[in-house]
């Protein structure tokens, strides 16, 4: 089961990954099919098992509340932006989207009133 999403966000240039509200995938873009290559096609399987407790807590939660998590993390020397969000479906959370995005080294920031 593949979620239907935009054909735009197939080929961006961040991993996108999509759960349904049980935590199992139902969508990744190439970027995404890329970064987790080695473990084969993972549509249709629960990401939940994949995580330490602490991971399993955070996607319980955002899961519950329907908020985000937005946090920074730096492997192999690349450094990247993670942001997971609840998506909804008429109103009613209906499961989870991760953007992983990689930062670049020197990156401009603007502070607007």
């Amino acid at each position: 089961m593949e979620a239907r999403v935009p054909d735009w966000a197939m080929d961006m240039n961040c991993a996108i990954t999509v759960c349904d509200r049980e935590g199992t995938i139902v969508y990744m873009n190439e970027p995404s099919r890329e970064l987790y290559r080695k473990h084969g096609n993972l549509i249709g399987k629960n990401l939940i098992p994949c995580h330490g407790e602490r991971s399993r807590g955070i996607i319980r939660d955002l899961l519950a509340t329907g908020g985000s998590n937005v946090y920074t993390i730096e492997k192999k020397g690349v450094r990247k932006l993670i942001y997971q969000s609840a998506w909804r479906e008429n109103g009613e959370v209906a499961g989870l989207v991760e953007f992983s995005i990689i930062l670049p080294a020197e990156m401009p920031h603007y502070v607007r009133e």
